[in-house]
């Protein structure tokens, strides 16, 4: 583990939550995509299941991609930012099925406000470990997703399977053609 199960899972929600949004396709589109990426990345507290808060979720992808994009001393302005918008109060808490962790805002805080807080709250141990080599661009030529990589030797390139196949079979390709 790179770093605190919490701030895993909430760079793991952020890097997943940008990536629902691309050209061709938004992931996020209903209260049931909504509902599901709450229990997949473990999100606690108030839960409105309307459309105004799926909305609002869904415009947090270009603020987040912002700042898992961003260099070094540019995501410190953004982390801050964030922070001072959520009105974040860092506090330790401790609840099913998670030992003691941060929570910098109230549970009844919207979901978007807790969501953009926590990622914030998980940047800057990001930040603080020098790490943002972690965040990255897909390698694939046609991908815009973000990649967050949280592997031993810092391997993963690709946002998902089907980026990393799709490029795995065109060098294949490129290979079989180059030999024949």
């Amino acid at each position: 583990m790179v770093f605190a199960h919490d701030t895993e899972l909430s760079l793991q929600a952020a890097a997943t939550l940008v990536n629902t949004e691309d050209d061709d396709e938004d992931t996020l589109s209903t209260a049931g995509d909504l509902e599901a990426f709450f229990h997949d990345y473990g999100y606690t507290g108030r839960r409105d299941g309307d459309r105004a808060e799926l909305d609002a979720v869904r415009a947090l992808r270009p603020r987040l991609r912002e700042l898992l994009t961003a260099e070094r001393d540019d995501a410190v302005v953004l982390v801050n930012e964030m922070l001072r918008d959520g009105r974040a109060l860092p506090q330790l808490v401790r609840h099913d099925p998670f030992d003691w962790h941060l929570h910098a805002v109230d549970d009844d805080a919207p979901l978007a406000t807790r969501i953009i807080v926590e990622t914030a709250m998980a940047m800057i141990d990001v930040i603080r470990t020098d790490e943002m080599s972690r965040l990255a661009l897909c390698a694939d030529d046609d991908c815009n997703g973000v990649v967050l990589d949280l592997s031993r030797n810092r391997s993963r390139r690709f946002c998902s399977t089907s980026c990393g196949n799709r490029n795995a079979v065109a060098a294949y390709r490129a290979r079989q053609a180059a030999g024949g």
